[in-house]
């Protein structure tokens, strides 16, 4: 630890962002940096100690505590405080592949559980990890490591998102052929096309990523299919393994009446279009536009925030968002203690924004949809929506009761459904005749990956179900590992 005494002088500083009324104006990244002096005062906040919970990457309650991919998070704080920014930078790869993704859209459950957090603001891991990588990327530190030699060995990996990206490097670097197949028109997955671009900018952040995973050899396929255009069983036979990372793609659907209405779509169906719109022909021409209308999310969570972001750039007209779920308190409660992922109430960027042109933050809670009301041609104009209360039903399970007289009626042209993800679309598995769990997701062990099939393997969110971005690069390292192993009897991957 570089500076003992840093947690007591030092208070926690993040960055600036731009303001809320201003950025809604472009689709650029929001952040500011802090100069060099500030970042290396925040890395000395670090503490010294005697068991860091940070880089323990823990489930606790449901939620991550620590980081999924282990960073060396300590010795990078202390390698920033003392200057020495290209060892930080090696420190920072020995564990993440991406840092440049996490450090844009991860929601830092390092910083959750930071030892520091206990009785203070933790530590700006998030932020200092981000400009370790950015800074590696301004002096030519990160460079193309293609491998030394080949193996022989052919690899598919069918998706492009956070893990496949994550296995592909790996096993690349081991040596192996790598092709990935995207079904999409650009390689990215959910980097591309599921988070907008004034989190993570595509031209300048992820398609900086994939160039450089070309110049290590890897080979992209885009508008592939499996099971459409690219036969599932051709996989088989024209690679010796197969590393299934094709996400969680299956939207949560709200079967209500009017829900067939036009106008009422899923939020990945929105985003998509604006991502697609903004790298094309500009964000005007999105298919799902909201300028002028009364749009209503429903659901929160991280994609909830994206609809209400990307529709405040399209120049909605008011904005209102939905959660089934009770507003968490400001601070922790009692049954949510360190270091637990702390669920409490904050502002994230889309509502900041809502809340700037619009007075207040967009969310109403413990709300659901009753139905969907249309105009006469068969689009949506109202919704129905009723207060809930959570109670436990004669099995002790917490279950939603609708509160009598409070139905409410709330204009809308456009509603997005925001409600998170069932899992992986059945297509593929069935048609390569493999397991799928409980929750109908691809069946394979954690940490070891393989699936009923020889040689088929399955990580991220396809296997663990909807999650987030660091537990999937966890999960491309690990497959991977596991992949090599299979293919050449030993493996030297992390």
């Amino acid at each position: 630890m570089g500076k003992p005494t840093g947690f007591i002088e030092y208070l926690r500083e993040s960055p600036l962002d731009r303001s809320p009324l201003e950025r809604v104006k472009d689709w650029k990244e929001f952040h500011h940096d802090l100069d060099e002096k500030g970042l290396r005062n925040q890395a000395a906040r670090c503490m010294d100690c005697g068991v860091p919970f940070c880089h323990t990457g823990k489930l606790m309650s449901g939620g991550a505590s620590g980081c999924p991919v282990n960073n060396l998070i300590p010795e990078w704080n202390d390698l920033v405080y003392r200057g020495l920014w290209r060892e930080a930078l090696d420190r920072l790869h020995k564990t993440n592949n991406f840092p440049e993704f996490t450090g844009r859209v991860c929601p830092a459950p390092c910083e959750g559980s930071c030892v520091l957090g206990i009785n203070a603001p933790p530590v700006t891991i998030k932020n200092i990890e981000n400009t370790i990588i950015e800074r590696g990327f301004e002096e030519g530190w990160v460079v193309p490591e293609p491998p030394a030699t080949r193996t022989g060995k052919r690899v598919v990996v069918v998706g492009s998102g956070p893990a496949g990206l994550a296995a592909a490097q790996q096993l690349n670097r081991a040596g192996h052929i790598v092709t990935v197949l995207e079904r999409a028109d650009r390689p990215g997955g959910l980097l591309m096309y599921g988070i907008p671009n004034m989190k993570l900018d595509k031209e300048a952040v992820v398609m900086r990523r994939i160039k450089l995973l070309e110049q290590e050899g890897i080979k992209f396929i885009c508008n592939a299919n499996v099971g459409d255009n690219y036969e599932a069983e051709m996989m088989r036979r024209d690679f010796d393994a197969v590393v299934l990372c094709t996400g969680a793609s299956q939207p949560r659907d709200l079967p209500v009446e009017g829900r067939t209405l036009g106008g009422v779509h899923f939020a990945m169906d929105y985003l998509t279009g604006a991502t697609q719109a903004m790298l094309g022909k500009g964000p005007a021409k999105a298919k799902i536009h909201a300028k002028g209308l009364d749009i209503v999310v429903i659901g929160g969570g991280d994609t909830g925030t994206d609809c209400v972001g990307t529709a405040m750039r399209h120049g909605c007209r008011t904005l209102t968002q939905f959660e089934i779920m009770p507003k968490p308190p400001t601070e922790r409660a009692a049954d949510n203690p360190w270091p637990e992922w702390p669920r409490v109430y904050k502002m994230d960027y889309g509502q900041e924004e809502a809340a700037a042109k619009f007075g207040k933050d967009p969310r109403a809670y413990l709300t659901t949809i009753k139905k969907f009301v249309g105009d006469d041609n068969g689009r949506v104009k109202e919704i129905i929506t009723v207060e809930i209360r959570w109670e436990k039903n004669d099995k002790g399970q917490l279950v939603p009761v609708e509160q009598a007289g409070t139905e409410k009626s709330h204009p809308a042209q456009l509603v997005l459904l925001a409600m998170g993800f069932t899992g992986p679309e059945i297509s593929l598995p069935q048609d390569l005749g493999l397991e799928l769990d409980e929750r109908l997701n691809m069946k394979a062990a954690y940490g070891e990956y393989a699936t009923n099939i020889p040689g088929v393997f399955a990580a991220g969110d396809c296997r663990r179900g909807q999650s987030l971005v660091v537990w999937a690069i966890n999960e491309g390292r690990g497959v991977a590992r596991e992949c090599d192993r299979w293919l050449m009897g030993r493996t030297d991957l992390p």
